[in-house]
């Protein structure tokens, strides 16, 4: 074995590839084992609805994205007002302060099941239309539109499932047999001369 030259990395590279597609290859055999058909349908499946994961995260991220520039808007306003609190001041800069810290706040509310401990002090300190506008985004947000995908993301997981080709040859080929069996049982039982 000679060491490694300085313009050898290239050729290691080709080799770890190569290496790779190999390790791939190897991994096609289970496709064959039954008990991991389960398996092999639900990787096809999560493959065949990431468009529909990429589109519903694109509009989800526009309506926070949307509802972000709106509360900072608003709440910008009520902090140039200089009438609360300095913790107050303090706690809207921190969450609602600049778009940024307020797509971060709106992802939580989205994701996170926790929007009462951001939407609480925006009701109690500073104005009562709040709470309109948070009944609404998150019944409308957070509620409808994550069911709604949930359901979209069931249908494609149905269906790629219902359409998956070698399941259903495999169905087919065990009813085959069974049917066989069967009809080879009948054949027996019928045969008079043994």
């Amino acid at each position: 074995l000679e060491p490694l030259a300085v313009g050898q990395d290239s050729d290691l590279l080709a080799i770890r590839a190569l290496r790779l597609f190999r390790v791939l290859r190897a991994l096609r055999i289970f496709r064959t084992f039954e008990m991991f058909e389960k398996l092999r349908v639900l990787l096809s499946t999560v493959a065949a609805s990431f468009l529909a994961l990429f589109w519903s995260m694109c509009l989800i991220s526009i309506i926070m994205l949307a509802s972000a520039l709106t509360v900072c808007q608003l709440v910008a306003a009520y902090i140039e007002m200089r009438t609360l609190e300095y913790t107050t001041v303090e706690w809207l800069h921190k969450h609602y302060g600049t778009a940024g810290r307020s797509l971060w706040t709106m992802f939580e509310i989205t994701f996170s099941g926790g929007w009462p401990q951001f939407v609480s002090p925006l009701v109690d300190d500073l104005s009562l239309l709040f709470a309109f506008f948070f009944a609404i985004y998150v019944s409308g947000v957070v509620f409808a539109m994550t069911r709604i995908v949930t359901a979209l993301f069931l249908k494609e997981t149905l269906a790629a499932a219902a359409n998956d080709a070698e399941m259903v040859i495999r169905e087919k080929t065990k009813e085959k047999k069974a049917f066989a069996d069967k009809l080879l049982d009948v054949f027996v039982a019928a045969d008079t001369s043994g």
